[in-house]
């Protein structure tokens, strides 16, 4: 497909997406609606878009192309999941809205202490802003590939021409301008998946029954592994597990999923929400499985040298753009911008969040939507914008390894901390050390760190998606180390 007619696609796309915004903002673009949409959004707009926000370039991409060596496995870690979302409902979102949070960091200060809250907030910067930071280069290298290498443009320029078209579309309506954007890309999202399966369905003659009984009679359609526990990152408990405690953290815990939740009028909407999610997202993930193995089954029908291409990854854009007509090559690019950049402007939008809150106190200033509060908060998203652009050139360089494993591998080591924080403030009735947590959180990713490498030179054990439950519990176990009775503590209060 000629690179300028993806090209017009793309700015045709971010002309809608301006509109959408300059819709939503034009009445208001103070903080509060910025923040959380004026705790007004429906609970099913929300629902559908956040499965475009929680999908992302990553499952677009890298999830039908690892089905070539991992199968279906990945559904077991999509189960996982499911459970993860459901305990999130049922007993996160109720902590959060009795509490009446804006950023779900400051239940640490109130439970554990100050220097515990900025370490919550601290670690949700840095884990959001690499792993958003990983899904946009996914989408990145496909746009350099297939439209800016035709015109030699660096692909520095091509991130910033991404990141500025970002910005122009959520700099002022923040929040209540993504919830209606997300739910416009889920439903691009949705329909190029669908979509992509009926073109290369009907490219190789096959009607609907026939399709669904190729990819259920292919070698690729085996869901469930109970192969070696110790030697098998594909191992069933390892990702069904890994996916339960992989979403409490990169989701209940996570601003920017939460912020979403957190702008609907009650915890009865939220919780609607949050499990109406749950059951797209486990049958959206079914579809994306199933375009992945008839991306095989086509390039194998067509002779298409799959082990020529960089990685598998770039195998979904390349039959897409490539191989079939421009339609579907449209309708692909329209589905990989919408998951990509769904999850990109959310992100952006709960780093700004986080950080005017957490470490500017908004929320404890006496008017939060002061005009010159307002300033910093755009300044404030600027810089977010500036910082991402900076760690995808860094990714760029250091990336050896499919972007899907990348992401949940980065997650491990910079959420687990998080988990275990949350999880000693909601199961534990002790005091932490509260002057030793920042150090605990730096000390459990090492911890993990160097027990990955010792099992991994010195045993069969293979760690894979529980790595974030390792250390998790690693940081729970020190602050419990560390911790005093909370009678202890009220008697040490008074003597002071």
């Amino acid at each position: 497909m000629a690179p300028i007619t993806l090209l017009c696609f793309l700015l045709a796309y971010f002309a809608l997406l301006v509109g959408v915004a300059h819709l939503t903002s034009r009445k208001s673009s103070d903080n509060a609606t910025f923040f959380i949409a004026n705790r007004n959004s429906k609970w099913y707009v929300v629902a559908f878009g956040m499965i475009g926000t929680a999908l992302s370039g990553v499952t677009f991409i890298s999830v039908p192309g690892a089905v070539g060596h991992g199968h279906f496995g990945y559904f077991q870690f999509i189960l996982g999941n499911a459970v993860g979302f459901i305990i999130i409902a049922l007993v996160l979102l109720p902590l959060y809205y009795r509490l009446r949070l804006v950023s779900i960091y400051t239940y640490l200060e109130q439970r554990l202490g100050h220097k515990s809250y900025k370490s919550g907030a601290m670690i949700f910067l840095i884990s959001r802003t690499i792993s958003s930071a990983f899904r946009l280069y996914l989408v990145a290298i496909v746009l350099q590939r297939f439209i800016f290498d035709a015109w030699n443009v660096p692909f520095a320029l091509t991130i910033v021409i991404c990141l500025v078209l970002i910005w122009l579309y959520t700099h002022k309506g923040g929040l209540k301008t993504i919830i209606i954007t997300d739910m416009m890309q889920t439903f691009f999202l949705v329909a190029a998946v669908l979509l992509s399966i009926y073109f290369m369905a009907d490219k190789m003659g096959l009607n609907i029954v026939q399709t669904i009984e190729t990819v259920k009679n292919s070698s690729y359609s085996q869901i469930f592994f109970w192969n070696d526990f110790l030697a098998s990152k594909t191992n069933f408990w390892k990702q069904f597990v890994g996916g339960i405690f992989v979403t409490v953290a990169m989701t209940g815990l996570d601003q920017d999923l939460m912020q979403k939740n957190l702008s609907m009028k009650n915890i009865k909407d939220a919780q609607k929400n949050m499990l109406s999610f749950t059951a797209v997202f486990v049958v959206i993930n079914i579809f994306f499985l199933a375009v992945g193995a008839l991306l095989y089954i086509y390039a194998a029908v067509n002779h298409i040298d799959v082990s020529a291409l960089p990685t598998p990854d770039y195998l979904y854009p390349e039959i897409a753009l490539n191989h079939l007509a421009i339609l579907p090559g449209i309708i692909f690019m329209m589905g990989l911008t919408a998951a990509t950049f769904a999850t990109t402007d959310s992100a952006l939008t709960a780093l700004t969040t986080s950080f005017c809150v957490d470490f500017l106190n908004f929320n404890k200033k006496e008017d939060p939507n002061d005009e010159r509060l307002v300033k910093t908060r755009g300044r404030v998203h600027f810089m977010f914008s500036v910082i991402m652009l900076l760690v995808i050139l860094v990714f760029r360089i250091i990336n050896d390894d499919s972007v899907v494993t990348a992401i949940f591998v980065a997650a491990g080591y910079t959420y687990g901390p998080l988990l275990g924080l949350f999880a000693f403030g909601m199961l534990c009735d002790r005091r932490v050390n509260d002057g030793l947590v920042p150090y605990i959180c730096l000390l459990s990713p090492v911890l993990c760190f160097v027990l990955n490498n010792c099992l991994s030179r010195y045993t069969t054990y293979v760690i894979g998606f529980e790595l974030i439950l390792i250390n998790g519990f690693l940081t729970w176990f020190m602050l419990l180390l560390s911790s005093k009775s909370a009678v202890d503590f009220q008697i040490n209060t008074k003597k002071i």
